[in-house]
């Protein structure tokens, strides 16, 4: 019932709609009946032969005319202000489910299969199930105003009619609901199967894919498995609908059957006097329209039972609990440091640790470089200190106050970050730039630019700021837009970090790695002077880059092996010393 509940409670998303549109249904019901009764009168009058009035039969006939353009027009006007509620329907259902997920503090939400199989069917169910719901409540209206109509004509001229009509419509009910839960159990089935699809669609349409997929001819390989992940999803679909074409098939034999007992038993009637030629046209047309309505009922009532079943999901997702408890505490500006205090993380229960009674403590006003090959653990610190996740154990202080306890909105406004894998968003260069801090203005925009040394290069861009960055999407001008190498994004990226020139703590995930030796340089000067006094957490496989951070961090298998400066740890001759000399001995091989 709460399922039913939410599907109504959205199918009411645009009120006036909903009620004109029940208002033009049962306007367009009435006339069936009319028509029918007028259709008997015509009948009869003509019947009469030459005692019959041409003005009565034509009267006759203009009330039929005049009976159908009045449903005609009532069914037109009922498809717009249909199409106006879905329409609303659809928004209404989209802005609730958006608004949970924008609701998820973190990231374990959109990390598990099981979340993103829900959520495709939740998207689905709910442009479906509110709009079937309501439809089925209207048409049951409608229906009823039919049904009841002609089901006083069956008693008035024929009763047992009333009884075969039961005989057929009662199983044919249960029949409609059993097959509805079976294609709902077959969408469920098949939702990982369409999301591959979605999947392999877009690494075939991708830009940023097509370079691979066509040097390794990998076309043909995803192509396949496009196909494949298709006619899989086709096979459980389409034994859903064999079986239900079978089971349908054979009670619409029953269905005829009946109709055909209802037809002989009505014409022997007329034979023998007992109905009139018009009784008769009427109890046949009065008997179809009947048996109609209830089949109707029936196909609809499965059709939203299977639609519910679905939309269960999408109000699973409404439902489901929150990722990370927030805080309640403002998180004030960073006076003594951050400190991470005997921490333990993993992503799965039962999984492996990624990191192990981890001790760290980044002083405010100070750089600290971290180190570790790849599956160290440096990605996830930076989740955790982000608070995208909470630690399994230990805890992570900000001035000694648990990020638990602080609001993650203020947590997250005191910091700036440029990640590993950074967005490239098909918008324009300001945009791209400037979300990193709403709302803002152009001086911020083009400032935070200059410091990440784009400014020159966005500026030339053919509408400067305002140019798209994208290949997918055509610009104000209806051409496509422009297309930056990987180390322009890369700073534009980092300008967008830059936003925050105000943030505490600055958070820098390979903030180079995709750019020339001489941006390089240029950036990481501009850096330096923006991190004088500030708190920053660099990361970096290139360990030249960190050789001015007052303290180096070398991680391993989730601990902390090693603290120092690069001049302590060359020293001690530890990881950190094997790994600079690797690096530096490769530059002295390649300038040799």
């Amino acid at each position: 019932m709460a399922t039913l509940r939410a599907a109504l409670r959205l199918g009411c998303a645009a009120p006036g709609a909903l009620a004109a549109m029940v208002v033009l249904v049962l306007v367009g019901a009435a006339p069936s009946i009319g028509i029918a009764w007028f259709t008997k009168l015509l009948f009869d009058e003509v019947g009469r032969g030459r005692a019959a009035s041409p003005s009565t039969a034509t009267w006759y006939a203009v009330a039929i005319a005049g009976l159908a353009a009045l449903a005609a027009i009532a069914n037109r006007l009922s498809g717009y202000v249909t199409a106006v509620l879905q329409q609303a329907i659809t928004i209404a259902a989209d802005a609730r489910l958006y608004r949970k997920l924008n609701s998820f503090l973190g990231l374990g939400p959109f990390e598990q299969p099981a979340l993103r199989d829900r959520l495709a069917l939740a998207q689905q169910a709910a442009d479906q199930a509110p709009y079937a719901v309501v439809l089925f409540v209207v048409n049951v209206a409608q229906n009823v105003v039919t049904i009841g109509g002609f089901a006083a004509i069956l008693a008035s001229l024929w009763p047992p009619a009333g009884l075969l009509l039961l005989a057929v419509a009662g199983p044919e009910f249960l029949i409609q609901l059993r097959l509805s839960r079976r294609a709902a159990r077959a969408v469920e089935d098949s939702a990982g199967l369409f999301r591959a699809r979605l999947l392999f669609q877009t690494v075939l349409t991708d830009l940023r894919a097509a370079r691979e997929v066509r040097l390794f001819q990998l076309g043909r390989f995803f192509h396949d498995r496009l196909t494949g992940a298709v006619r899989a999803a086709g096979r459980i679909e389409l034994d859903a609908a064999r079986h239900a074409t079978l089971v349908q098939g054979g009670w619409a034999l029953a269905g005829s059957a009946v109709t055909l007992v209802a037809t002989v038993v009505a014409v022997g009637a007329a034979v023998r006097g007992r109905l009139s030629l018009g009784d008769l046209t009427l109890v046949l047309a009065a008997f179809g329209a009947a048996q109609g309505g209830l089949a109707g009922i029936a196909g609809q009532l499965g059709e939203v039972g299977a639609a519910l079943r679905l939309f269960r999901h999408y109000v699973a997702v409404l439902d489901s609990p929150a990722d990370l408890v927030d805080g309640t505490r403002t998180t004030p500006p960073l006076r003594t440091g951050i400190r991470f205090e005997d921490v333990w993380f993993r992503y799965d229960e039962g999984g492996p640790w990624v990191l192990r009674g981890l001790d760290l403590t980044i002083p405010a006003g100070q750089a600290v470089g971290l180190v570790g090959l790849n599956g160290a653990g440096k990605s996830t610190l930076v989740k955790l200190l982000c608070r995208f996740y909470d630690p399994d154990r230990g805890r992570i202080t900000w001035d000694g106050v648990d990020l638990r306890e602080l609001r993650v909105e203020t947590v997250r406004r005191r910091m700036g970050a440029v990640f590993q894998d950074f967005m490239c968003y098909d918008l324009t260069a300001a945009e791209n730039v400037g979300i990193g801090r709403l709302p803002h203005t152009s001086e911020q925009v083009e400032q935070a630019a200059a410091r990440a040394e784009i400014h020159d290069r966005l500026r030339a861009l053919p509408h400067g700021y305002a140019t798209l960055l994208s290949r997918t999407f055509a610009g104000q001008d209806g051409e496509p837009g422009v297309a930056l190498s990987g180390g322009q994004w890369q700073r534009v990226a980092l300008a967008r970090s830059l936003m925050r020139a105000d943030a505490d703590l600055l958070v820098l995930d390979e903030p180079s790695s995709g750019l020339d030796a001489d941006a390089e340089t240029r950036v990481h000067a501009s850096l330096a002077r923006l991190r004088q006094g500030r708190t920053g957490l660099l990361i970096s496989h290139r360990l030249s880059t960190l050789r001015d951070a007052r303290r180096i961090v070398v991680l391993d298998a989730g601990r902390v092996v090693e603290s120092g400066t690069h001049d302590e740890l060359m020293t001690a001759d530890g990881e950190y010393a094997r790994l600079f000399r690797l690096q530096a001995d490769g530059y002295q091989l390649a300038a040799s």
